[in-house]
C-alpha cells in the first residue's frame, strides 16, 4: 500500500479502535458479577436477543424478494422507490419512530382504524420494539443482497428456465445460493443494527422493563445515575456482537465469487 493512503488507514483504524479500547480499560470488572445477575439486565439482554433476530428473520422474508424487485426491475420509477427504501439508512432514528407512531399508533392512519375495529394497540409493546428494529434494520439487508443480485450471473437462471424450471424454482434453488454469502453478510448487518436500536425503540415502544426495555435503553437509563453499570452494559453489547461477527466471519461475510 502506498505509504499516502496508509496513514489515513492507520488513523481511521485508531478512530474506530480506541472507543472500544477505552471501554475496556474503563470497565469495572470487578463488579461485573453483580451488574450482570441482574435480573433487570438478563431480561434486557434475553429482549434484545429476541427482538434483533426476530426483526432480521422478517427482515428476510420481506427484504430478500424487495431487493430482488430493485435489481432486476424495468420499471421507471425504481430509482425512486430504491430511494424510499434506503431512507431508514440516513433518517434519524427519533424520526423513524415519529413516522410509526403516525402510521401504527392509535390515531395513525393504519393503527387507528385497527385499534377502532379490534381494540388493538400496537405502540409500547413488544411486537413494536420488533417493528422498530426492522424499520431501521432491513435496508442493510436490501442493500447489500442487491448489490448480489445486480452481480450475479443471470446465465444460470436462464439455463434453469430453458431446462423447465419454474421462475420461482429458480429464484429458490439458483439465485437465492448464487448471492448466499451477501444473504449471510446482510443478515449479520441487519440483526447487529437491530441489536443497536435506540431511537424508534423508545419512540415507538417506550421503556418498560421485561417488555420493551432492551439493552440499549438499559445502558442510557444506567448511564444516568450508574457509570460502571452502564460500561459494564455496554461490555456485555460489545462482546455479545464481536463473537457473532467473528462466529459467522469464515462462513458467511465471504466476497460474492462469480466464477
Amino acid at each position: 500500500m502506498p505509504w499516502p493512503l496508509g496513514v489515513p488507514a492507520a488513523l481511521g483504524v485508531l478512530f474506530l479502535v480506541v472507543p472500544l479500547v477505552a471501554l475496556l480499560v474503563r470497565a469495572p470488572w470487578s463488579a461485573l458479577p453483580r451488574v450482570l445477575s441482574d435480573p433487570a439486565v438478563t431480561d434486557a439482554l434475553r429482549l434484545s436477543l429476541l427482538c434483533a433476530t426476530a426483526a432480521t428473520a422478517v427482515s428476510f422474508v420481506l427484504g430478500v424478494p424487495l431487493a430482488w424487485f430493485l435489481a432486476r426491475s424495468r420499471w421507471r420509477l425504481v430509482a425512486f422507490l430504491r430511494a424510499l427504501v434506503t431512507l431508514p439508512l440516513v433518517l434519524p432514528p427519533v424520526v423513524g419512530g415519529v413516522a410509526l407512531l403516525l402510521a401504527l399508533g392509535r390515531t395513525g392512519i393504519v393503527g387507528g382504524p385497527v385499534y377502532r375495529w379490534t381494540s388493538f394497540s400496537l405502540p409500547f409493546t413488544t411486537w413494536a420494539v420488533i417493528i422498530a428494529e426492522t424499520f431501521v434494520a432491513m435496508p442493510f439487508l436490501v442493500v447489500t443482497v442487491e448489490g448480489a443480485f445486480r452481480a450475479a450471473d443471470q446465465g444460470y437462471e436462464e439455463a434453469a428456465a430453458t431446462l423447465g424450471a419454474s421462475r420461482l424454482t429458480t429464484f429458490v434453488r439458483v439465485t437465492l445460493p448464487l448471492v448466499g454469502p451477501s444473504l449471510g453478510a446482510g443478515g449479520v448487518l441487519c440483526w447487529a443494527r437491530a441489536l443497536g436500536e435506540f431511537g424508534a425503540t423508545i419512540t415507538f415502544a417506550g421503556n418498560t422493563p421485561g417488555r420493551t426495555q432492551t439493552m440499549p435503553l438499559l445502558v442510557y437509563l444506567a448511564l444516568e445515575d450508574d457509570l460502571d453499570a452502564a460500561v459494564a452494559l455496554s461490555l456485555v453489547l460489545l462482546l455479545v456482537s464481536v463473537v457473532v461477527l467473528v462466529g459467522l466471519r469464515d462462513r458467511w461475510l465471504r466476497p460474492v465469487s462469480l466464477a
